[in-house]
């Protein structure tokens, strides 16, 4: 392997960062990606936008969105995918990652775009990919770009790849992105999370200088919001017994699907609504390509010296398209507004997210958070874990707004008497996570300082107890911790034995639970699955499977066995049945069957 490779797979924006292992001394490079933005028009860009548009024929010919290493592609990902959105919304995959880690879907099925049943107009001929298949697409075009680029002797699929997953991303979301990468041809990628992504980046801009800015007991917060997601983790720079300063991911937050998704959301319900005050009241199809505009203007309204306003044009519906335009304006005003009362209030210290009244109906979608507040989730997440941050580092493509970073330093400054924290000086906020990724792969050899983390959760397995039947009643179960917090990858864990049954040679289902407050059980701790414990652990998708007898047990029997847990390389987790008589093993895999 001559390249050390990291790869940013965002919900609104890839990057990929390398390392020449030849060519010089761990300088890290970032890789330019040609892509279509304009009809016939291919440009050379550093990142490359997370969507897709399949657009019909006569909307845009093959040969206009052809790219140097593909003549007549069937879609065309990235900038013009981005910029065309807003005016094909019904033909345009976004925030595939976003539905990567919806368990309320089969994210194997072609169901992007998604369209709800109020979607009457749009026609069947468009066509639909799944969550996976369009998270391979980015890492196809990836590593298309890369040969483009870089020549035929060293293809992408030979290097050291490192991929970046949300730390607050479940296994069964890991499992996915992992299976996304092999369709993609990289099946030997690397799993990191962002937020420690994010904080390599940082450390690699310092080298040896970083000591100057952290002492023992600093506790750093990374405030990671992008696209999709908001992730909060927690780094302490703590003395590893020798009079050496060392680093320890400590504290992850929930999957939080919360970020400049919900906030072009948000954008165009207030421009809507001033629409609908000029009596220009917008379709399902006018007010999805709204979505898209206000998150093109934001974007533009948030940039350091930025406009105050940006125009906003939206296709009529009907057969006079140019005549029936609707334009109007998105202002500084309206972003700052929106998004600093809407996402960013000042609230104190004891705050927690505010959970509002489920609607017994409604239309499926992606599980947004139900209070928008993030300061909110920032105040719960902190008082959960009971640690008091001394220092911040910002990242994702929202934290470029200067004044958003200034309203969330002055709410954690007053939850902590009014002194401020110090703020890290971040790298480009678009770049830092690949830049990190590929810094990572030269920790990884011994050359720069390695945060200490492993799995962000604690996993357990239900184990159904041994009962009389009860009519009405359940079977009790208990949960075994088949991998501790902080199980660092490439690593086993030997359960200590308990007196365990597996069923073989008939579907059954098996459960799994998650915790990222309970950091001290350890391998084989035995934990109720009830009462106190509710809080503290989350079910996950369960395996659905049949697993296959052996000739010394048949169909239906419960086969005495032993258990041991794995962390893969990649980050991806295995837990192994041994039959005590030594007549096989059988490997619970994440990816066996979708949960209905």
């Amino acid at each position: 392997m001559r390249y050390i490779v990291g790869i940013d797979l965002g919900t609104t924006n890839c990057a990929l960062s390398y390392v020449d292992l030849e060519a010089d001394e761990g300088q890290i490079h970032t890789l330019a990606i040609p892509q279509v933005v304009g009809a016939g028009e291919v440009e050379e860009k550093p990142g490359l936008p997370s969507f897709t548009l399949m657009p019909s024929e006569h909307e845009l010919s093959r040969d206009a969105i052809a790219l140097p290493w593909d003549g007549s592609p069937d879609a065309v990902v990235g900038a013009l995918a981005r910029e065309r959105g807003s005016d094909l919304p019904h033909r345009l995959v976004s925030s595939a990652k976003s539905w990567l880690c919806y368990s309320g879907v089969d994210r194997k099925a072609s169901i992007l775009p998604w369209r709800g049943p109020q979607d009457t107009d749009v026609g069947e001929d468009a066509g639909r990919i799944s969550p996976v298949e369009a998270s391979a697409r980015y890492l196809r075009h990836l590593k298309q770009a890369w040969r483009h680029q870089m020549g035929e002797d060293h293809p992408l699929e030979d290097q050291d790849v490192f991929l970046t997953v949300p730390a607050s991303f479940d296994a069964v979301a890991r499992e996915l992105t992992s299976e996304a990468a092999k369709q993609a041809g990289l099946g030997h990628a690397t799993l990191l999370e962002e937020p420690q992504a994010a904080f390599y980046s940082w450390l690699a801009n310092l080298a040896d200088g970083w000591r100057d800015k952290l002492e023992i007991g600093d506790v750093v917060l990374v405030c990671d919001i992008g696209g999709g997601t908001t992730d909060f983790s927690l780094i302490e720079a703590t003395d590893d017994g020798e009079g050496n300063l060392v680093l320890e991911r400590i504290a992850v937050g929930d999957h939080i699907l919360l970020g400049g998704d919900n906030m072009d959301l948000a954008l165009a319900h207030r421009v809507g609504q001033r629409l609908e005050g000029e009596g220009k009241k917008l379709k399902p199809m006018q007010h999805r390509a709204l979505v898209h505009a206000c998150r093109r203007g934001k974007e533009d309204l948030l940039t350091e010296g930025g406009p105050d306003s940006v125009p906003i044009s939206i296709l009529g519906a009907g057969s006079k398209l140019i005549g029936g335009t609707i334009r109007t304006e998105l202002s500084r005003d309206d972003v700052e507004t929106v998004l600093m009362d809407g996402f960013f209030p000042d609230v104190g210290a004891d705050a927690s997210p505010q959970k509002r009244r489920a609607v017994g109906l409604r239309e499926l979608g992606l599980p947004y958070a139900s209070d928008p507040a993030i300061t909110r989730h920032l105040a719960g997440f902190l008082s959960k874990h009971g640690r008091s941050p001394t220092a911040i580092l910002w990242n994702g493509g929202v934290m470029k707004g200067d004044a958003l970073r200034q309203r969330v330093a002055r709410v954690l400054a007053a939850w902590h008497g009014g002194k401020p924290l110090r703020s890290l000086d971040a790298t480009d906020l678009d770049l830092a996570v690949a830049h990190g990724a590929a810094y990572y792969g030269l920790v990884r050899r011994g050359r720069g300082i390695r945060i200490r983390g492993g799995t962000a959760r604690a996993y357990y397995i239900g184990v159904e107890s041994a009962a009389p039947a009860i009519p009405g009643f359940e079977p009790p179960l208990v949960g075994i911790c088949v991998a501790p917090f902080g199980m660092e990858e490439g690593s086993s864990a030997e359960l200590p034995d308990e007196e365990l049954g597996l069923v073989i040679g008939e579907t059954a289902v098996f459960r799994f639970f998650a915790s990222s407050t309970r950091q001290s059980d350890a391998a084989g701790q035995v934990v109720e699955l009830s009462g106190e414990t509710e809080d503290d652990l989350v079910e996950i998708d369960p395996v659905e499977t049949e697993l296959e007898p052996v000739a010394a047990h048949g169909s239906g029997d419960l086969v005495p066995v032993s258990l041991s847990s794995n962390v893969t390389e990649v980050g991806t987790l295995e837990l192994w049945c041994h039959a005590r008589d030594g007549s096989g093993r059988w490997k619970l895999e994440y990816s066996v069957r979708e949960n209905a």
